[in-house]
């Protein structure tokens, strides 16, 4: 069993060690139930100390990956026998898609986040311990209105860089950019305001914009940012209230706003009165200077919306909202009433993450990891002859098409390798099937994936 751990690399070795066994299993399609080879056998063949091996393995069993047995060392988990065909399936195609994947064992190839085996617990675990040994109030206390302000200090100065500069009341926390956003719908605007998204776009917002009654005008996305021809067209015959704007590394596309495209979104938002809610949940995941529109903004147009749960952790949710005081407040309200404040605990826990300079190191690590993914992604699809919509620098997703298969075909396909494409329909606001795919690059490299693109490229792809 050789796991290639490399000893150079920014990734942890206890993190290598669990990548490298979870693909072990994979790749060779080992049979539940069976027994690994003992701890001392596999640091010996590796030149790994035992105890990195046995914190990995313990990783994989917390992970439901392995089982432990007293004086049996570690064996491969027994597979659940649940099958999604006997669930009911909820109305969101992505929240089907997501229960489908992890009830089937399938890989969901155009998942939002990063894959559970990229989670490293270290920091995070010492975290845990400071802020329970330190702030015990923390376990049983709402945070403030506005979200603890060490916390909101800390995002001032992760800002910084980004040449973003308000003051500590202009900063709101939430539980994620979803519930940024959900406030930002339910203070700001009616029903029946329309407002104008991107498609493709991000999913979500779709069905958050609905579930309020808010009609969406699409502009659409190209590789510099939003359209702004038809977004001035848009903008004149409609008078929107507001526009959403993925600023880095859109979802799905992976595309970046430009200066030039940036400049003309905000003359547009002056001449026409409309309001810029600027989503920018991947800036962590850019490691290159970049315009934003909060950092061009003088006149408290632009709502900026960021977040922790795709680098950190989709369960310890934290993400804020930055805008200006009168409009924090409105928020804030809204915000108590709806949920009587947030998670003090889990705010603890990210201001004690990005005090330590744990969470930078973090993000380095999965910088330096994506970008070698995105490289081999890349090179699968080329190889695959897939057209691919530019060729994003950084971030989680490729969008790109197979110029072989349609997308029944390809769908197809990707279920014999065991993989799960994303809906035709997810990322568009008016429900049209598209034959783009999003691709999440830290999946695409997956064996299961490789396969899949490989066979995508056959000679006789019309006959599955």
């Amino acid at each position: 069993m050789e796991l290639r751990i490399d000893r150079q690399a920014m990734v942890p070795v206890v993190q290598q060690i669990v990548d490298g066994l979870a693909s072990w299993i994979a790749q060779s399609e080992v049979p539940p139930e069976t027994r690994l080879p003992s701890v001392r056998q596999i640091a010996r063949l590796n030149l790994l100390s035992q105890s990195s091996v046995v914190e990995a393995c313990e990783r994989l069993v917390v992970q439901g990956v392995l089982a432990s047995r007293p004086g049996c060392g570690f064996q491969v988990a027994t597979s659940l026998a649940v099958t999604p065909q006997t669930l009911d399936l909820p109305r969101f195609e992505g929240l089907h898609s997501l229960c489908s994947a992890s009830l089937s064992g399938e890989l969901l190839l155009g998942c939002g986040g990063l894959p559970e085996s990229w989670r490293e617990t270290d920091d995070l675990s010492y975290a845990i311990r400071e802020v329970t040994r330190t702030d015990m109030a923390g376990l049983f206390n709402y945070s403030t209105p506005l979200g603890l302000l060490p916390l909101r200090q800390q995002i001032l100065q992760r800002l910084k860089p980004l040449n973003i500069v308000a003051t500590e009341s202009s900063v709101l926390t939430t539980a994620g950019a979803s519930q940024a956003l959900d406030l930002i719908v339910r203070t700001l605007l009616k029903p029946g305001d329309c407002v104008v998204v991107e498609s493709p776009g991000f999913a979500h917002l779709f069905d958050l914009l609905r579930l309020h009654g808010v009609r969406m005008l699409a502009v659409p996305r190209t590789p510099t940012g939003p359209d702004t021809r038809v977004l001035e067209r848009l903008c004149r015959e409609h008078s929107p209230r507001a526009m959403f704007i993925n600023s880095f590394h859109h979802n799905p596309t992976g595309s970046c706003l430009t200066a030039v495209a940036a400049q003309k979104i905000l003359q547009l938002s002056r001449a026409h009165g409309v309001l810029v809610i600027e989503d920018d949940v991947y800036a962590d995941m850019h490691h290159a200077p970049g315009t934003r529109l909060a950092a061009l903004d003088d006149e408290e147009r632009v709502i900026y919306v960021g977040s922790f749960s795709k680098t950190l952790s989709s369960s310890l949710r934290v993400g804020f909202v930055l805008a200006g005081e009168g409009r924090i407040a409105q928020l804030a309200e809204v915000k108590m009433v709806s949920s009587m404040g947030g998670s003090r605990f889990c705010e603890s826990v990210l201001a004690n993450l990005l005090s330590t300079g744990a969470y930078r190191k973090l993000i380095q690590r999965q910088r330096q990891r994506l970008s070698m993914d995105r490289a081999a992604a890349l090179q699968l699809l080329e190889d695959a002859e897939w057209e691919v919509f530019g060729k994003p620098v950084g971030g989680l997703f490729i969008w790109a098409r197979s110029t072989r298969c349609d997308y029944a075909q390809l769908r197809t396909l990707a279920r014999r390798f065991g993989v799960l494409l994303s809906s035709a329909t997810a990322f568009s606001p008016g429900g049209e099937a598209s034959s783009w795919q999003r691709i999440n690059v830290a999946y695409a490299c997956d064996p299961r994936a490789r396969r899949f693109f490989q066979a995508s490229a056959g000679d006789r792809p019309k006959t599955f």
